[in-house]
Parts: C-alpha cells; structure tokens; sequence
C-alpha cells in the first residue's frame, strides 16, 4: 500500500519545554511560535506572575522545572510561589506534580516519562493572587480519519502476556521415514507380462501394481502393494524378469521425516524430546514437532543428524524440500510482549505506536528477552494498549515528514 495513501491529519504542536540545549526544540506546523524565557523553556505570562517551564534531562530522568519572574522578568524566590502540574496523556492517563524550591527554580516531584506528549494544567498562588494556563504540546502522534485507516491497512493488537520460546535455529530437509518405504520384489521369479502403475501414482493398500507369469506354474499371478502411499520409483517394465530386485519403491508419505544438522555447539543445548517448529524456507507453513533423534557420533565434518518426524496428510512436505528448524530451548512467560514487526525507531529510541480511537501515539518502549515474533516490554508500555502491529512504517514516514523535533 502505498504511504500517498495515508493521508493524514497530523497533531503536532511545537514541544514546549526546553533545557539547557538538552530539551524540546521548536517546530513550526502553522501554529504560533510559543514565547520562551531565558532557559529556553515555554514561557507563562500574565499580569502579575510569569513562569517558565522547562524539562531538564542532561544525564539524569526527565524532570520539570519552573523558573519564577515577574512580569518586567526580575527572578522571584522559587519559596514564594506553590504550584501545581498536571499533564493529560493520551489514553486517560493524567499527572499530578507537586513542586518545592530549589536554587532559582521549583523543582517537579514526578519523572516527565517519554514521549513528552500531552495537555498541560498549571496552577499557581502568589502573593494570594491564583494564576491559571493551559496549553498543549504534543509529539509524535497522528490522526487518521476512519476511511483512510481502513485504506491504509494499518493493523493493530492488543498489547498483553505472552510466551516466549527461545529457540536455535539450524537447517534440514524433508525425508521420507525408513519404516514408510517399501521395496516390492515378487514372490516368486518369473516374466513380467503388465505394469499396473507409474512412478507418481498414489495407490491403496492390496492394490495390483503388476502381473508376472510364474515360470515353474506356468500360471500368471498379481503383485500388490503392501501399504497405501505414492509409487516414487518404478525400475520394472514389462517383459523383465524379477530378478532385477526392486520392482516398485511405494512411499507413505503421511508422515516424513526431518533430517537436521546439528553443529557441536547446537548438540550441547538440545535434548530429545524438544519442540521443534518447522518452517518452509519462504515462512508460509510452520508446524510443531518434538525431537525424536540425536546421533550419538559425529560425522567427519563434525556434524552430529537429528531428526523429527512431521505429520504429512495432504503432502505440503515433499521429500527433498529444505527448511529452517528451530529447537525451543525454553518457554519463558512474560507480562507484556509486543510483535516484533511493531517496533519502529524514533527519536533514536524504539517505539511502538499506541492506538486511541483514531489518534496514533508513540511509545518508548524498554525491550527485553525476544523470540522470533515477540519481544518483552519491560517499560513504557501498558498492558492491554492497543497497538499498530502492520504498516507502522506508514505512520513514522509521517511523522518524520512532518519534522517534529524534540533534543536530546
């Protein structure tokens, strides 16, 4: 789907805070420029108090601090003035953060947690006069009009508990199982008058594959195939002698075998009885098994076989394929976990971007132990947040396009 096609309604408002060239930078959508004070943060102006808000983050976790003036910009005591804070976040998640003095500023009591995105209540008392802003400063976030998500196919899931399965992935290829071939000889020696079958056939148990003429009766008898399966090869034609050896080769590919190579250092690891997800090389079809093999030598490449066996009832595994084994090692619960195909980079940090109705949000998102599809979120992500897990892509392509800065 093309990104033309995302066409979208972007929310941003320039970040508001700033500190000592380590805050939020400015950006122009349109809107009009906030006024800053001297620290470079978003100042407050009214008659009688002006403040000025920053976030400080240079080497420590985000916090805020509001640096008190008067209107003429002549410093107040930080003891002089109480105030409180509160940020709206998207989702229904609010703020509160109260304030005590410290040097020239009014130090915040609460950790400003990424992404610095959100509505802003300030309230103050000085000099029994109350004083009141609000404003909001937003990043990092999108609005898509319900038509366009449709088009767009942006895909989402609900962000939740999940098993992990550690896994070591090694190569192998489809084989058929030795107890499924059968190698059919006649009973007894003799010309072969006709061949009932070809290499290809599928055929049933007790089935003629071919008539020999029997050279001590002189009487013609039927030859059948022992099991149900496909005739995968056929030496025999008509006018030979039984003597040739095999005559008809019938495979019961109903179930088949995985031939793994295992290195030295994968043998260390893996025991029988292990899962085994079995994929073909191109991820369209996975299934699950368990390790039934492991050869007690090495071979003189000093690679060691194991081996699953697959269940095969309509023959999506031929014999001969190639395909990606990958042993799990181990099953890990965790609380929260995100599809891997989620995660995009903002900011130079990883996010994930939560889904509110139809306004889109980044998340900096703490990453732990991961799978093949899932990986552990250990911060910045609530459970049982709905989040875009297809065509993320589209939505930071946006968000970058429209150039929302923020310093760090």
């Amino acid at each position: 789907m093309k990104s033309y096609l995302l066409i979208i309604a972007l929310l941003f408002h320039a970040p508001l805070f700033a500190a000592g060239g380590h805050g939020h930078g400015n950006d122009d959508h349109g809107h009009e420029e906030a006024a800053k004070g001297p620290h470079g943060g978003r100042l407050l102006e009214s008659d009688g108090l002006n403040l000025e808000l920053t976030i400080f983050e240079s080497g420590i976790p985000p916090e805020m601090r509001i640096y008190p003036f008067t209107p003429d910009g002549t410093a107040l005591s930080p003891a002089d003035i109480n105030m409180t804070v509160t940020l709206s976040r998207t989702g229904g998640q609010q703020d509160l953060i109260d304030f005590t003095p410290e040097a020239d500023y009014l130090l915040g009591d609460t950790e400003i947690v990424e992404p610095h995105s959100f509505a802003v209540e300030v309230t103050a008392q000085y000099q029994n006069e109350s004083y009141h802003w609000h404003f909001e400063s937003y990043e990092g976030r999108a609005e898509i009009p319900p038509r366009m998500l449709e088009v767009s196919e942006v895909k989402t899931e609900t962000a939740g508990p999940r098993t992990l399965m550690m896994t070591n992935t090694v190569y192998g290829i489809i084989s058929k199982a030795e107890d499924s071939v059968f190698h059919v000889h006649a009973a007894y020696p003799g010309i072969v008058k006709s061949v009932n079958v070809e290499t290809g056939d599928t055929v049933k148990k007790g089935q003629r594959l071919l008539t020999v003429f029997n050279e001590k009766t002189l009487q013609t008898y039927a030859v059948t195939s022992p099991s149900a399966g496909e005739v995968t090869r056929r030496p025999v034609k008509s006018g030979d002698h039984t003597s040739i050896g095999t005559l008809v080769e019938i495979s019961d590919l109903s179930s088949v075998w995985v031939e793994m190579s295992m290195f030295p250092q994968d043998i260390e690891q893996i025991a029988k009885g292990m899962k085994v997800l079995v994929s073909d090389l191109h991820g369209d079809k996975t299934v699950e098994t368990e390790l039934d093999y492991l050869s007690p030598q090495m071979t003189g490449g000093h690679i060691a076989r194991a081996r699953a066996t697959l269940e095969n009832p309509v023959g999506n595994w031929r014999p001969g394929m190639h395909v990606i084994a990958s042993v799990v090692m181990e099953k890990i619960e965790v609380p929260l976990a995100v599809k891997r195909s989620a995660i995009q980079s903002y900011r130079d940090m990883p996010v994930v971007f939560g889904r509110f109705g139809n306004v889109f949000e980044v998340r900096m998102v703490q990453l732990g132990r991961q799978d093949e599809d899932y990986v552990e979120v250990t911060g910045g992500l609530k459970a049982g947040t709905e989040y875009v897990t297809g065509n993320s892509y589209l939505l930071k392509a946006e968000v970058l396009k429209d150039g929302a800065s923020h310093s760090h």
